[in-house]
């Protein structure tokens, strides 16, 4: 069988597996989950050493006639962009269900279906990254959100039920816009050769529209990714989508189906309509410089820890974006490592967040004084994972910051100077929330708080091992991406500016 395929019906047959166990047997449940995304994360990795670099085309190819009459199929495929948000999927899938031990409990619903909610999500997280037909993409776009809006309402806390209906309102309305540059695709392709939705065929209809159409169809895709990305000022369902969920549920949201919308900038936007992002480019790239320099600061003023690390990430999905929209090999390259890299750094933020908030029954950053003195472990996995989010050289998130300001200077340099101050705000609200929560006097409450278990300490080690190797080798991943990015870019007709510093020299 294929290996994408493989790779997505595994956690369905997990599903099916927990759905005959009684749902009184919760650990069986819980050992089942951790089972089959193990499972599913050795599939993952096998796959990546069968993946061959230096070819830019798609591989792992299946197709099979899925509604013939409409030209839809099931249609699946990956390159080295897709692969490498495809292994940050499925190797954050076990960690969270590891480190989210206790996270079904309290919930609306019993244990089984929160398992089970997670490992259809996770066949869907594969999905989306690996779909070539770009109906099949709509589907699991769209089916995604099923999931996530009962994990969010029916397992998060506080005012879980509106920030579900929040997060549900803001996607839907994007999935429509898309669906309708979607359906405009499928009519301007059966008057260009036959209706068809796979994204080789109609990445080559740009030369048959008009620039008018290709800017109306371009929007349709992109309003739909800025908001699932997100970025502003289409990111307000972010702050109250992660905070009430878990923190289990909050790492799966940032770290893998935002990047859903910056991976369509690449897949869909640049590939279907290179014209029309030529001409929105001025415009997206000053939407993400906005993005960088208003999140830091919603995150300086932040006083709840799960909406500090709701409000970084809007300012990290900012840089990705404009890695995206410089156009130039180095900010692509750079983007899509960042993608993988926030992943790992934003799971370790959360996870340790949600025990820190679990111990001590808070929320609250100036409620955690004094933890590295109580807690020494989870003290050190929060500072190391905050350094992390803060680009600090030898990290991970450092050399992707690093390729995207590089990347867009040669082309933006007024944006990435201003972009760069964003890095300054970083110091600040990742080292004032660090210093209030781990140094100083020991907050009254805090004397006998539990430091990590063993359970615990296995689930962050893989993150921080991750953050910390990549920090000092990236290669492994930038050998995969870095073709793939210069491809889409020579396809698309973009070249990397040529250097006129010392030219006549």
């Amino acid at each position: 069988m294929n290996a994408l395929t493989t790779m997505m019906l595994l956690p369905i047959l997990g599903t099916l597996l927990l759905a005959v166990i009684p749902s009184d047997q919760v650990l069986r449940i819980k050992q089942a989950a951790l089972a089959t995304t193990l499972l599913v994360a050795i599939s993952g990795v096998l796959t990546w050493f069968n993946f061959n670099a230096a070819d830019t085309s798609f591989q792992f190819v299946q197709s099979v006639a899925w509604i013939p009459s409409f030209g839809i199929n099931y249609a699946v495929g990956v390159d080295g962009l897709s692969l490498v948000l495809i292994l940050m999927s499925v190797l954050l899938a076990p960690i969270v269900v590891l480190a989210g031990w206790k996270e079904s409990e309290g919930g609306r619903w019993s244990a089984k279906v929160f398992y089970m909610l997670i490992l259809v999500l996770e066949t869907m997280m594969i999905g989306v990254f690996a779909a070539t037909d770009v109906f099949l993409f709509y589907v699991i776009f769209e089916a995604m959100l099923i999931p996530v809006y009962f994990l969010i309402g029916g397992y998060g806390s506080g005012d879980r039920a509106a920030a579900a209906v929040k997060f549900l309102l803001y996607s839907l309305f994007g999935g429509l816009l898309m669906l309708a540059s979607i359906i405009g695709l499928y009519v301007i392709s059966g008057a260009n050769g036959g209706h068809t939705f796979d994204i080789n065929k109609l990445s080559e209809l740009h030369n048959y529209m008009s620039p008018t159409t290709q800017n109306l169809l371009f929007l349709g895709f992109f309003i739909a990714f800025a908001i699932k990305a997100p970025l502003w000022p289409l990111h307000t369902w972010l702050p109250d989508a992660a905070s009430s969920a878990t923190p289990g549920t909050s790492v799966l949201l940032l770290g893998v189906l935002d990047k859903v919308g910056t991976f369509g900038m690449i897949r869909f936007c640049l590939t279907l309509f290179p014209d029309a992002s030529k001409t929105f480019t001025p415009i997206i790239i000053t939407l993400a410089v906005i993005s960088i320099i208003y999140g830091a600061f919603l995150a300086i003023g932040a006083t709840d820890i799960k909406r500090l690390i709701a409000y970084t990430s809007i300012s990290h999905f900012g840089f990705i974006t404009m890695g995206i929209f410089a156009m130039t090999t180095q900010g692509h390259s750079g983007a899509t490592l960042y993608m993988f890299n926030h992943g790992f750094s934003t799971a370790a933020l959360f996870i340790v967040a949600g025990w820190m908030a679990a111990r001590r029954g808070s929320s609250t950053i100036a409620d955690f004084g004094g933890l590295q003195r109580v807690t020494p472990v989870m003290a050190w996995s929060f500072f190391i994972a905050g350094m992390s989010s803060l680009a600090l050289p030898g990290l991970s998130s450092f050399v992707s910051e690093f390729l995207v300001l590089v990347g867009t200077f040669t082309r933006y340099p007024v944006a990435a100077v201003i972009a760069t101050f964003g890095i300054v705000l970083a110091a600040l609200y990742i080292l004032i929330p660090v210093q209030k929560a781990l140094h100083g006097p020991t907050t009254p409450g805090n004397e006998n708080l539990p430091d990590l278990n063993l359970r615990e300490k296995i689930a962050i080690a893989p993150v921080m091992a991750i953050i910390i190797a990549l920090g000092f080798y990236p290669s492994p991943l930038l050998n995969v991406i870095n073709p793939a990015s210069a491809h889409v870019l020579e396809v698309q007709g973009f070249t990397d500016p040529i250097p006129t510093e010392g030219a006549g020299k």
